[in-house]
């Protein structure tokens, strides 16, 4: 009592130094050190932390100590001067979508609850934060320009930012009255496209100064859950938790064809000669798909415990990549559909996979926060 005050958030976590001193970490985020015996603070032996202290290991004798915080950093601290240093972070809670730069893999962004984070691939360390508070991020995209981030968010709003600095370049109000939940962007980087709640596909021309509203589609009857555009910028389709994939032409704004399944679908993506859709579900099936006529080629089971929740095809197409509730990452080849490689590592489900452009990372993220890099096997 005599050297922690209640407001700072309740002790969390202590730890006992070589000499008797006791380190003690709270849920306030402040982190002290408290003389042997009497307990008395130890003068310019306290810092403050991003998020409140859930774990302390100590270094040696005492000379250096390390902080779990539940915002996601891990925080070294030199007991000589006792300034904080981030070595590593991370999401603190579900990470819902992971996209690279065009034609790039050594970076890639994340997202998810207040922020999105761009990382390096190969360090996998973090270059840049960018922070909503109380929002949720459910897509993200790089415009092929690479000039911006595109993003949606359960505000209802579809936020531009800098890649570089993470400045705002603008924000779309009022996109999808129930969140938006999928975007996708041009090959021109001149429109954007983007799903919402409420099941509707919006399509939106962007030019420097405005962003104007092109076009509303609206056959789904449930959540938009992911959209892709062939590389002409002439279609789209999207899938929903309705069951269906629409494909749309996006120069008509109609719909040219329709796949139905007893699914929730939750992932879509083109084969890259584009005459062929990739789709996963509740089902636990992925299944080929004509794009001409929406006739199905193929169905095989692609999990044995849970549905498919992220797709991915390599540019060449010979392989793709799928992950979902059963925390398992798979490699496929295309053609004969079979399995190649599996990947064990995920104590969470996963929510979306992808292929890094130079074809040398397979990167899954999941509901639990965890950033997955795997080395490409082909």
């Amino acid at each position: 009592s005599s050297g922690i005050n209640a407001e700072y958030g309740g002790v969390h976590s202590l730890a006992m130094l070589k000499d008797g001193s006791i380190i003690v970490a709270t849920g306030g985020g402040i982190v002290c050190a408290l003389k042997a015996g009497t307990f008395k603070p130890i003068a310019q032996k306290e810092c403050n932390l991003a998020g409140g202290a859930t774990s302390i290991a100590v270094r040696g004798i005492g000379h250096q100590i390390y902080v779990g915080v539940n915002k996601g950093n891990i925080y070294r601290i030199n007991f000589a001067d006792f300034q904080p240093t981030c070595i590593n972070s991370c999401h603190y809670s579900g990470v819902l979508d992971v996209a690279f730069p065009h034609g790039c893999g050594d970076l890639f962004a994340t997202c998810g609850k207040e922020n999105i984070r761009v990382w390096v691939t190969d360090t996998s360390s973090e270059v840049l934060r960018i922070t909503v508070p109380n929002m949720t991020c459910h897509g993200l995209c790089f415009m092929t320009d690479g000039h911006s981030i595109i993003s949606a968010w359960n505000d209802g709003k579809i936020r531009a930012f800098k890649p570089q600095s993470g400045a705002a370049l603008y924000t779309i109000h009022d996109a999808h009255k129930q969140g938006v939940t999928a975007i996708a962007t041009t090959s021109d980087s001149g429109r954007i496209v983007s799903g919402g709640g409420e099941g509707q596909v919006r399509v939106w021309d962007i030019s420097s100064n405005r962003q104007e509203m092109k076009a509303a589609m609206k056959e789904h009857k449930g959540v938009v859950t992911c959209i892709k555009i062939r590389t002409n910028n002439m279609e789209c389709v999207s899938s929903s938790d309705d069951g269906t994939c629409i494909i749309w032409d996006l120069n008509r704004f109609v719909r040219n064809q329709i796949i139905f399944a007893n699914t929730l679908f939750k992932a879509v993506c083109y084969q890259p000669e584009e005459t062929q859709l990739l789709t996963g579900g509740s089902d636990r099936k992925i299944s080929y798909w004509e794009t001409l006529d929406g006739s199905q080629i193929r169905e095989m089971e692609g999990s044995t415990d849970g549905s498919i929740n992220g797709l991915d095809i390599s540019d060449d197409g010979n392989f793709f990549v799928s992950g979902g509730n059963s925390r398992k990452v798979k490699v496929w080849k295309y053609n004969e559909g079979e399995v190649t490689h599996v990947g064990l590592g995920h104590s969470g489900d996963i929510t979306r996979v992808k292929v890094c452009p130079n074809a040398k990372h397979i990167i899954s993220v999941s509901a639990d926060g965890a950033i997955l890099r795997w080395k490409y096997p082909f």
